[in-house]
């Protein structure tokens, strides 16, 4: 027994022994290294400080250069005991893409559609000047081109989408411009308020471009007579104003722009509200390359839509100021629109000069 009890008490010592051997121990009469769990670096490199025999006997962490090397074919994700997920992703190729993005593309995409609009629109009144009526073709009296609710839904959506412009182009430009000259606490104390008024407001615009999509789109669908509008350049050009109907090619043109734009920057400023409610992170940034972009020519688009509605033509702003234009300002403009109108009267289509306009 005593015997047994000796080979029993070695052949522990002996498996003791064994365990305590290092990872890089050698096998197989040291033939064959053990395989240790590193990152291999890509086409044979070897990392700095690396043994060129193979032998690797450090259980250092992997260097900065071998996880960006890894990061070539994909993300690296860790392992975590907290039921998000998302938060085991470490770092993932896209997030960089993105930062060029944002960095760079952006600001220059915002700052030409931008700065080129505003540049185009002072050549054009330099050369152009304002597109005036004659005098003698204001009759005093009026026609109504808006109503009430329609005027409202238009200003309320202007005054959203020129706060959510604002705030936006803090985002791209804030940090290059203001941040300087405001300091880092101001300019952080603006930005965070500037976030509240982008998320808050964001549901005005929204609610704003479907009220504007629904009593406005049997108006916008694009007909010949638009073909002819543009053809003779709307009469920005010359002084004859070819015929239309409530609204214009150019017009028509702004409403499809505020349709479509305004749908994609609120499926996609929602989407980022919720962030993962239905997206991951790559999801996520893609929302945020549709909406920058989308928002950025937007603006550029409604600069130009506020020249024209304001400084650009004599008489357009009481289209939205009060609802009513005079009745030769809207033979001249849209003649095919007043022959609608006076249509609907009791008289029939009134043209003479002394018809009772339509109210």
């Amino acid at each position: 027994m005593r015997i047994i009890r000796t080979l029993a008490f070695g052949a522990t010592l002996a498996l003791a022994a064994f365990a305590t051997l290092p990872a890089t121990a050698q096998i197989d009469g040291g033939n064959t290294p053990a395989r240790t769990d590193s990152i291999d670096p890509p086409g044979g490199a070897l990392p700095d400080g690396a043994d060129p025999s193979g032998a690797n006997p450090t259980t250092e962490a992997p260097t900065e250069q071998q996880l960006l090397n890894a990061l070539q074919g994909g993300r690296i994700d860790g392992r975590v005991s907290i039921p998000d997920s998302k938060s085991a992703i470490l770092e993932q190729p896209q997030g960089r893409d993105y930062r060029a993005f944002r960095e760079g593309w952006l600001p220059w995409i915002a700052g030409i559609a931008i700065l080129g609009m505003l540049a185009a629109l002072a050549i054009f009144y330099f050369v152009r000047g304002r597109i005036l009526t004659e005098p003698s073709e204001f009759t005093g009296r009026k026609i109504l081109r808006f109503s009430f609710f329609e005027r409202f839904n238009h200003w309320m959506t202007a005054t959203a989408f020129i706060l959510l412009a604002l705030t936006g182009l803090n985002y791209i430009f804030g940090k290059r411009l203001l941040a300087p000259i405001m300091g880092p606490d101001a300019f952080a104390t603006m930005s965070q308020w500037g976030k509240y008024i982008h998320m808050y407001v964001s549901w005005a615009f929204m609610l704003g471009v479907i009220f504007m999509i629904v009593v406005w789109i049997k108006d916008n669908i694009p007909s010949k007579t638009d073909v002819r509008w543009v053809k003779e350049l709307g009469g920005f050009v010359g002084d004859h104003h070819p015929p239309a109907r409530r609204f214009n090619a150019g017009q028509k043109m702004i409403f499809w722009a505020v349709a479509l734009g305004g749908v994609a920057l609120s499926i996609t400023g929602i989407l980022m509200l919720f962030p993962f409610s239905a997206l991951d992170v790559n999801g996520m940034q893609t929302a945020q390359y549709i909406h920058a972009t989308v928002g950025v020519l937007l603006v550029a688009i409604m600069i130009a839509h506020i020249y024209i509605g304001s400084l650009g033509m004599k008489g357009a702003y009481d289209a939205m100021g009060s609802g009513k234009v005079d009745l030769g300002w809207a033979k001249t403009h849209h003649s095919l629109w007043v022959e609608e109108e006076q249509a609907k009267t009791a008289k029939g289509a009134q043209l003479r000069p002394d018809a009772t306009p339509a109210e």
